[in-house]
C-alpha cells in the first residue's frame, strides 16, 4: 500500500511539474500551493510561507532563480531533482528520520557523505584528503549497502568526496541507476567531467556535481595546480550545454577570502551557470596542513556579512558550512544532519574530524550511529549556545578532545595519525579570536528576529 501511494504521489508530482513547466512564470505559485496541500502534517508550513511571497512577486530574486532553473535545466532532470531532493529526502524522508530517531534514540542523518576512493588526480595545497593516501576504495557493494541501510532509516540524500570521487565515475552512475529515488551529488575538482559523463548524468537524472573552484584563475591554480582553472571552466561549459544543474564548492582561506566574498566572484559563479555554492573555511586537518591558510576572525566575519547580503540580491543558493549555524541550530555533524564514511570504511562524525570507533566491516550504519563516538556527539550538541560558534573543532576545540577521549575513538589517518589534542591546539587561537565577534553577531541576530516577530 505504501509503495502504491508513493507511485500515486510521484505521478501527481510529475503532472504538477509538467503543468508548471509549460509556463513557469505564471504557474510558480501553483507549485507552492501544491506543496502546501502535500504537507498534511504541517512540518514545512514555515518554509512554505517563506516561499509564497517569492512565488507571488516576479521581481523577487528567488522568483527569478526558480524561473532560471525552469528555463535552463532539462525538464526531466528538474522533475527528478524535485522528487528526490524535496520530496524523498526532505518532506517524506525527514518524517521517516524523525520516527527512526524516536525509535533508536540516536542521531539519524539527513545526508551521508561517502568517499568512494582516496585516489585523486590532483594534489591541492593543504588538502586533508591527501592524508589518506591513494590506495583506499570502498567497493560498489559496500556503498550500495550503506545506501540501502540509510533508506530504511529515512535517508535519501548522498554526497561523495574523496580523493576525487569521479575517479569512480562508473560506480557512481551505477549507484544512481540502482537507487533512482535518491539524490546524489559530489564534491569534485571537475577536471574529469567530459561529454560522455555529462550524457550519463542526463540519462540517470539524479546526480549533481559541486565543482571546487577557489576564485578566478590565479587563486584556483595557486591551490590546485596550473591549468586546473581552464579544465574546470570547460567542465562547466559542458554541463550547461547538456542543460544539467551543477554547483560550486569554495574553500575560503587567508589568501583568497576577499576574492571569494566579492560581488565580482558571485556574479562570475552565476555567469558560469552554477545554481548553488557550498562555502567552507580552511581547516588545519592533517600533518601536512598549513595553519597559515586559516582565515582571520575579521575574514570570517566578512564572509558572514557578504553571503547574507548577496542572498538578498543574487540568484544563486548559498550555504556556509560554519557561519550558517544559526539556521541549523548548531553543528550538523555526528549524524544530526550528516555523517562521513571514509574510503577505508570508517564511520566519522564529520569530514573534518578524522576519528572513528566503527567501521563498515564490523558495524551496520545503525550500530555506528549508536556507537560511543556518535552518542557523545549527540549528547554534546550543539556544543555552544551561540550557534555562530557551532563547531567542536574550530570554535570549541576542547569539545572534540573530550568526545574522542571518552569514546575511545582513534585517528583514521592511516599515514600520519594525528593526536586530537595536537589537532585541536591548532584551532585555539582562531576560536578565541572569533568568539567576541560571533557573540556580537549572535546578539544582533537574536534582536533582529525578536523585532521581526513583534
Amino acid at each position: 500500500m505504501n509503495k502504491f501511494m508513493d507511485r500515486v504521489q510521484e505521478k501527481a508530482l510529475d503532472m504538477v511539474m509538467t503543468y508548471v513547466l509549460k509556463s513557469p512564470q505564471d504557474n510558480f505559485i501553483k507549485l507552492v500551493e501544491w506543496a502546501d496541500r502535500f504537507d498534511v502534517a504541517g512540518n514545512f508550513k514555515s518554509a512554505i510561507e517563506t516561499v509564497r511571497p517569492m512565488a507571488e512577486d516576479p521581481e523577487h530574486t528567488w522568483h527569478q532563480y526558480v524561473i532560471n532553473l525552469c528555463e535552463e535545466i532539462d525538464h526531466d532532470v528538474l522533475k527528478t531533482t524535485v522528487q528526490n531532493f524535496f520530496i524523498n529526502a526532505s518532506l517524506a524522508g525527514m518524517a521517516k528520520q524523525h520516527e527512526s530517531r524516536e525509535k533508536y534514540r540516536c542521531n539519524i542523518p539527513w545526508a551521508i557523505l561517502m568517499d568512494p576512493t582516496s585516489a585523486c588526480n590532483l594534489k591541492c595545497t593543504g588538502c586533508w584528503a591527501a592524508e589518506y593516501g591513494n590506495k583506499l576504495n570502498m567497493s560498489y557493494e559496500e556503498m550500495d549497502s550503506i545506501i540501502t541501510q540509510a533508506n530504511e532509516l529515512g535517508t535519501y540524500m548522498f554526497l561523495y568526496s574523496g580523493g576525487e570521487p569521479l575517479v569512480r565515475k562508473a560506480d557512481i552512475i551505477r549507484l544512481c541507476e540502482a537507487h533512482p529515488d535518491c539524490q546524489f551529488t559530489a564534491f569534485t575538482n571537475g577536471t574529469l567531467i567530459d561529454e560522455a559523463f555529462a550524457a550519463e548524468m542526463k540519462r540517470v537524472k539524479n546526480f549533481i556535481p559541486a565543482i571546487s573552484v577557489e576564485g578566478f584563475e590565479k587563486e584556483t591554480d595557486f591551490r590546485r595546480g596550473e591549468g586546473t582553472f581552464d579544465k574546470v571552466t570547460r567542465a562547466m561549459t559542458i554541463l550547461r550545454e547538456y542543460q544539467l544543474p551543477f554547483g560550486i564548492s569554495c574553500c575560503y582561506t587567508s589568501q583568497n577570502t576577499e576574492m571569494i566574498g566579492s560581488e565580482a566572484y558571485f556574479d562570475q559563479m552565476i555567469a558560469w551557470g552554477a545554481k548553488f555554492c557550498w562555502f567552507f573555511t580552511y581547516m588545519p586537518v592533517g600533518k601536512d596542513a598549513v595553519p597559515e591558510l586559516m582565515v582571520t576572525p575579521e575574514q570570517r566575519q566578512f564572509m558572514y556579512q557578504q553571503i547574507r547580503k548577496f542572498r538578498e540580491t543574487k540568484p544563486i543558493f548559498t550555504l556556509d558550512f560554519w557561519n550558517d549555524g544559526e539556521y541549523s541550530n548548531g553543528c550538523l555533524a555526528g549524524g544530526r544532519v550528516y555523517m562521513h564514511i571514509n574510503a577505508n570504511g570508517d564511520y566519522e562524525p564529520c569530514a573534518f574530524t578524522h576519528y572513528s570507533d566503527s567501521n563498515i566491516a564490523d558495524k551496520t550504519l545503525l550500530e555506528a550511529l549508536m556507537s560511543p563516538l556518535f552518542k557523545a556527539y549527540q549528547a554534546g550538541q550543539p556544543w555552544n549556545d551561540n550557534h555562530l560558534r557551532p563547531c567542536p573543532l574550530l570554535d570549541n576545540p576542547s569539545e572534540l578532545v573530550h568526545v574522542v577521549q571518552i569514546s575511545g575513538a582513534h585517528s583514521t589517518d592511516l599515514q600520519n595519525p594525528e593526536d586530537v589534542v595536537e589537532l585541536s591546539a591548532k584551532c585555539e587561537n582562531a576560536a578565541a579570536g572569533w568568539a567576541p565577534i560571533a557573540d556580537e553577531l549572535w546578539r544582533a541576530s537574536r534582536a533582529s528576529q525578536k523585532s521581526d516577530r513583534l
